[in-house]
């Protein structure tokens, strides 16, 4: 459905398009030239926008967390929602969300890609350990996945039906193949142009491997769209609800509005990243010296970010700064 007010809210035109990109460039043509566009964020909004960009003189896509106000009323239809997004739009009111560059969300199609590919993996390696429980064979939890231990265990299995040593090599297989596809998904990504200089630059922070580097280029796109550290930080879910009301002050638990594939993948690299960096390490020590394991993580976590974000601004690979090597030293 669509709504095309003038800019005193004037209805011109109104009603329904097919999503065919012969439909949409028709359609687009028949409007009088400059108009400005809002768009519902769905699963298929992105080649909308590719597709409607040159014909609009401004094109913007709806932020969904701030649009679920149009859920909440009485009455609810596509053509009430497409009046209510050019109201919106005609007062500047519009809330917007960030679009990244095509190339770019093409290149991050691929890695959330890889992203499940790594789940059906695990998922794959639980099935595994289930059927060894089930037939009663008993197994190393940490060699369980290793080649060698794999071949030597399947060998050596007594008592256990015929159908869970088929599935066993079956899973096996499946694992290997997951695995080839993701080393295959994630070389590609590392040596294409766009991202290959600047994943390098992000991996000279200690702790940043290549996913967490190629997850944040991908995901965060441009960072100087980020005024502050404090900003990043709360894009990546790493800072609590606030809410305040009659003087009286609330937070609730770490936020869902989030970047759910940058605070996985930081969360993870934080429980690691100590290892590689005596500050970071320090920070992490001292945090669970007050008896906060999980807070602990998130303050490594919202410091990776920091040095993410800083060496990404600058273009430059990551250096430690000269107060805080003299303090190394001292101590």
């Amino acid at each position: 459905a669509y709504c095309v007010k003038t800019v005193t809210g004037e209805v011109v035109r109104e009603g329904f398009v097919d999503s065919s990109r012969a439909a949409l460039s028709a359609w687009a043509e028949s409007l009088e030239s400059p108009w400005t566009g809002g768009m519902e964020a769905t699963l298929f909004t992105g080649w909308v926008y590719d597709h409607l960009l040159p014909y609009a003189d401004h094109l913007v896509v709806g932020h969904p967390a701030m649009l679920k106000a149009i859920c909440g009323s009485k009455k609810k239809s596509d053509r009430i929602d497409a009046s209510k997004l050019a109201d919106l739009l005609r007062c500047n009111l519009f809330p917007e969300c960030t679009m990244l560059p095509k190339e770019i969300r093409q290149l991050r199609r691929v890695l959330r890609f890889r992203n499940r590919l790594v789940r059906q993996s695990t998922r794959m390696k639980n099935t595994m350990a289930g059927l060894l429980m089930e037939a009663g064979q008993a197994y190393s939890k940490r060699k369980l996945h290793q080649c060698r231990y794999f071949a030597e265990l399947m060998q050596n299995l007594t008592d256990v039906p015929e159908s869970a040593v088929e599935l066993l090599g079956l899973s096996r297989e499946t694992v290997e193949f997951l695995r080839s596809m993701e080393r295959t998904l994630i070389s590609g990504l590392r040596r294409n142009p766009l991202l290959q200089e600047r994943v390098e630059r992000l991996m000279t922070i200690p702790g940043v491997g290549e996913v967490l580097a190629l997850t944040w280029a991908l995901e965060v796109g441009d960072p100087h769209r980020f005024r502050s550290i404090r900003a990043a930080v709360s894009y990546c879910g790493l800072c609590s609800a606030y809410r305040e009301s009659g003087g009286h002050e609330y937070r609730g638990p770490i936020s869902k509005q989030r970047n759910k594939y940058l605070q996985t993948i930081l969360v993870e690299a934080a429980k690691l990243a100590p290892q590689w960096d005596e500050g970071l390490r320090e920070l992490r020590d001292r945090e669970r010296g007050r008896g906060h394991a999980n807070r602990a993580t998130l303050m490594v976590a919202r410091k990776l970010v920091a040095y993410l974000l800083a060496v990404d601004k600058r273009g430059e690979p990551f250096e430690v700064r000269a107060s805080r090597a003299r303090e190394e030293e001292s101590d």
